[in-house]
């Protein structure tokens, strides 16, 4: 039995939106995808799915997205991303309900991992806009934007500490904690999400979100004050599931 994570899927077999358009990495992703979920992911492991999995705005609109997502083997995990419009956060049980057995959506609640506890949500990384020049120093800066941005992480943080005291709850020690966004942006070396980290010592933190080679390094990667953090965009990995835990 093994954890595996994968983000950005950006399914469209409804929305008709194809990634081509984003570089040779996306073109027939979503063969990519099944392809290497069914060489790596056995049907006794956990895939946990870092968000952004469907273009579709509705529902109904994510229908064959998701059942592809469903067909993938192991356990699926859904985290929430910020292209996720299907998915209202206050009506997640509503989802659990609806997909119970076939897939779980991880959001103000936990999911088990052997002794793990598995606890995520969407967070968010004020991104900009902010500007640099040419030398990528600080050039100004948007109040409103960050004042928007320091309401939103407020909210992503209660959300992340509902869930860790709920799996604290439930006799759990030991986490792996879940974003779509990334941890920080590209001025910041440490944030609300890395202190929560280190508050709960997770073993590890994984992201995704970030697009494009001039992006991966946007955000943490490898071992920061002993917590690993892991990028598991899908264009980053070539849409080849993650090994979080072996």
């Amino acid at each position: 039995m093994a954890l595996y994570a994968l983000g950005d899927l950006h399914l469209s077999f409804q929305a008709g939106k194809p990634m081509d358009a984003f570089g040779k990495v996306w073109k027939h992703h979503e063969k990519k995808i099944e392809k290497y979920a069914g060489q790596i992911v056995k049907p006794e492991d956990t895939l946990v799915l870092t968000g952004d999995h469907s273009w579709g705005r509705k529902l109904a609109e994510c229908q064959e997205d998701l059942a592809f997502i469903e067909r993938l083997p192991g356990r699926k995990i859904l985290l929430r991303g910020n292209h996720d419009m299907f998915w209202d956060a206050n009506k997640t049980d509503r989802l659990n309900k609806e997909y119970q057995g076939k897939l779980f959506f991880l959001q103000n609640n936990f999911a088990a991992y052997e002794d793990y506890a598995l606890v995520g949500t969407k967070g968010y990384t004020f991104e900009g806009p902010f500007y640099l020049d040419r030398r990528g120093a600080l050039a100004g800066w948007d109040e409103e934007q960050e004042k928007r941005a320091k309401k939103l992480v407020k909210r992503e943080m209660a959300r992340l500490h509902e869930s860790f005291q709920q799996a604290k709850a439930a006799g759990y020690e030991k986490f792996i904690m879940f974003l779509h966004y990334p941890p920080t942006n590209i001025l910041e070396k440490t944030s609300p999400f890395t202190e929560i980290a280190e508050e709960y010592g997770v073993t590890a933190v994984v992201y995704s979100h970030c697009h494009g080679e001039s992006r991966f390094g946007d955000s943490i990667r490898g071992t920061f004050h002993g917590i690993r953090y892991m990028l598991v965009s899908g264009d980053y990995l070539d849409f080849h599931p993650a090994l979080i835990l072996p």
